[in-house]
Order: C-alpha cells, then structure tokens, then sequence
C-alpha cells in the first residue's frame, strides 16, 4: 500500500514491518534533493590553474586522479577540507564552481563521516569556474579564507 502526502510518498515493502518514504519531487538522478549549493569549492596549486586555463580545462590535482574523480566541498566544508587535506601549503588558489555547468558528470558521494561531498568525474571546465581567488596562509599557519567560508558575513 502506498499512500502520499503531497511531497512524500509513504510505502509498506512486501514482507517488512518498515515504512519506506521518499521525496514525490522532481528530484536529479545525479544531485540528490538535499543539497542546495549551486556553488563548489575546490583548492589547487597555482601553477595548476594557470595551466588549466591555456588548456580549457583543469583535469585535477594528481590525488584527484588517483582517486578517478576531482574533490570538492560545499562552503560549509571547505575550511576543514583546506585544514585535512591542504594544511600549511602555500601557493594555492580556491576555485568557486557553478554545479548547473557541471552536468551529469558532477555526483554527490557520502565521504568524511558520510556526509555528502561534491565529486566531478571528469576535466573542470575552466567556463564552469565563477571566480579564483589567492588562499593564503594566515599568522597560525591555516588558510584564509573569505569572510562569507568562514561563517561571518562579509
């Protein structure tokens, strides 16, 4: 029996005691219904970026591809991002992303504590990036990121 409240539907499987619920919406086969951000977030080298902009396209940092997918993180994630993966390194660019440029290509995978990041298999491409801003370290050694990453308004 399945039953609807306008914005989810509500389903007894065959055999089981549990109810099963989901979202009645359009809903992306790629970007699942919770995630809003039409920005992303990604940290490369400099040298990266300038090459990535003669090509047209960024293919990733060499972790990325040895991963098969280039990493990013919504804006509420990059600053531990930057902190894990990224600590203490100098000469890196933050790339802010538009996901409606990305396509099919761009999935929502559970990851660090199985919190949904944004990964990208395949090239970036450079149209898709809105903005790449210098990420400079900070007197304590962590990366400086603009006011609105960092949960204070600008």
């Amino acid at each position: 029996m399945a039953v609807t409240n306008g914005r989810m539907h509500f389903a007894r499987l065959p055999g089981c005691k549990a109810v099963a619920a989901f979202n009645a919406g359009t809903v992306s086969a790629t970007v699942p219904a919770m995630t809003s951000d039409t920005v992303i977030y990604h940290m490369c080298r400099e040298e990266e970026w300038a090459a990535a902009k003669l090509s047209g396209s960024y293919p990733g940092s060499s972790q990325d591809a040895a991963d098969g997918f280039i990493h990013f993180s919504t804006s509420s994630q990059i600053v531990e991002s930057a902190a894990r993966h990224r600590a203490g390194q100098t000469g890196l660019v933050l790339l802010s992303v538009r996901t409606d440029l990305l396509g099919h290509a761009l999935k929502w995978e559970p990851s660090r504590g199985g919190e949904l990041f944004p990964h990208l298999y395949g090239h970036l491409p450079v149209d898709a990036v809105a903005s790449a801003d210098p990420l400079p370290l900070g007197s304590d050694g962590r990366h400086v990121f603009p006011p609105a990453l960092q949960g204070r308004p600008e």
